[in-house]
């Protein structure tokens, strides 16, 4: 499939700069499309976006704990719903890179670094961010700058899209990706405007205060980042030398915020919490969120301090202290028998302990509570999976909600468990999957060539074999005739 013409804006760094005072009034934004008037078709957009994703798979770390998932996406639903196209597909994930940065892809797809996580105070200062990405997406800031994708396929547009990505984050790897999948001359012109800026601020904090968080924080978090820059010197990364957060966009965003009442906004268990596995997850030496955590045990409220002592579990659990780790999980699901994340982590200390038969346990009794959780489902699928109980896993994995099935995870566990059952043909089909959807399409190729070569196939799987190797050998020709 051919990309038509079409004017492609990112609207994709959120940090752009703002150089003179903004008016409050609405802007009125040029109409979308390219020199032709053509405009791209939904089917084409979603097209686009899962191609722009699995690429971003294989260029930059995608976080793959399904209880951040998880997070990410709820908030990012809960604000979806309240913006001025709430039917539009959206798909929220968390980008392992300690960089500051959130940016919207094509097709609806956001993405927020764990660095800019980390460096939010509150839950609605990450909400304005994502507020304001999902406006550039509904204001479809996305379709105005790359005149010249006519000629090239949506995989080829995609890989693109996400290598100037990397090169926002990581120069020398965005130069690399670019000149490999790059043609002649062929050149992308991202631009970031300030009317496209102004509009984002300007329809994100009517998102953020609708859905109930608190439009103070934008201007707040804006001015944490001014003045973050003060302390880089000389070596100022790239993007915020480029993008600078100005006075007068704080001096705006504050502003509009001051038209809202006042009133607190508490953070939710799940925004501390998050935090907290963030914390370790992005620290190398994990002496430092171990000290971090011992210092907060004994401040705030009792559920700031139960957050600190997760804190300190999970550096066990990462230390391989399972028993020091499950001691603090159990005492801290005994006291807040209504938060999943404590009775999971304590299943999790069992697991990785090898002792999967009480993992297993405590994610049957977790779901019995938690029903439509599915951070928990998958979970209790690996423990079954680890404890040779594949036709239990079967029917766990096979009840996550549709959002869930086309994560790579998924695809992954699908293949164990066929595996498990003695079912090659199948098994080999959902490694495909779990390959394509980490944008490895060559590798998906081979996967799906070992399960045709399975004996007893049945119709029905030969024909899908058949189709998804057309497919992915048809995508893969598309790429390599563009280089």
């Amino acid at each position: 499939m051919t990309l038509k013409p079409l004017i492609f804006s990112l609207g994709l760094i959120l940090f752009c700069s703002s150089p003179r005072a903004l008016d409050i009034e609405k802007i009125q934004l040029p109409d979308m499309g390219d020199s032709a008037g053509a405009i791209i078709s939904p089917a084409q957009e979603k097209e686009f976006g899962e191609a722009f994703f699995r690429n971003l798979h294989q260029q930059t770390e995608i976080n793959q704990d399904v209880e951040i998932q998880q997070y990410i996406q709820n908030i990012g639903r809960q604000l979806a719903s309240h913006s001025d196209t709430p039917s539009n597909p959206f798909h929220f994930f968390v980008v392992m890179d300690p960089n500051i940065n959130a940016f919207a892809g094509p097709g609806g797809y956001i993405g927020v670094n764990s660095g800019l996580i980390l460096l939010t105070e509150a839950e609605s200062e990450l909400a304005s961010v994502m507020a304001h990405e999902i406006a550039h997406v509904t204001q479809r800031h996305l379709y105005r700058s790359i005149e010249k994708a006519s000629k090239m396929s949506i995989p080829t547009v995609a890989a693109t899209l996400a290598a100037i990505l990397i090169g926002t984050q990581s120069p020398n790897m965005g130069q690399a990706a670019l000149m490999a999948i790059q043609a002649g001359n062929i050149q992308f012109q991202i631009d970031f405007t300030r009317d496209h800026e102004k509009e984002a601020d300007r329809v994100g904090m009517q998102t953020l205060a609708g859905a109930n968080y608190d439009p103070r924080s934008m201007p707040t978090f804006f001015e944490r980042l001014q003045q973050s820059t003060r302390y880089y010197g000389k070596g100022v990364p790239e993007f915020l030398r480029t993008h600078p957060v100005s006075e007068n966009r704080v001096a705006d965003t504050r502003g509009r915020a001051e038209i809202y009442p006042y009133r607190q906004y508490p953070d939710s268990l799940a925004y501390l919490l998050t935090k907290a596995k963030l914390t370790v997850l992005s620290a190398q030496d994990k002496r430092t969120p171990l000290q971090h955590f011992t210092t907060l045990e004994m401040q705030g409220t009792p559920e700031q301090r139960a957050v600190a002592r997760y804190g300190i579990g999970l550096v066990y659990l990462e230390n391989q202290q399972y028993a020091a780790a499950s001691e603090i999980f159990q005492k801290l699901t005994e006291q807040y028998p209504a938060q999943p994340q404590y009775i999971s982590a304590l299943a999790r200390a069992a697991m990785d302990a090898h002792d999967y038969e009480k993992a297993g346990k405590l994610f049957e009794k977790a779901i019995n509570t938690f029903p439509n959780n599915d951070a928990l489902k998958i979970q209790y699928t690996r423990s079954l999976v680890k404890n040779s109980q594949p036709q239990r896993a079967k029917q766990v994995i096979q009840s996550l909600s549709d959002s869930e099935k086309d994560q790579p995870y998924y695809y992954e566990l699908l293949a164990q468990i066929f595996a498990d059952l003695k079912q090659p043909g199948e098994s080999h089909r959902y490694m495909a999957e779990y390959y394509y959807a980490s944008g490895e399409t060559e590798a998906a190729i081979m996967q799906i060539r070992l399960a045709k070569q399975q004996n007893d196939l049945s119709f029905q799987l030969q024909a899908i074999l058949n189709e998804r190797l057309n497919f992915f050998l048809s995508e893969e020709e598309s790429r390599r005739a563009e280089r």
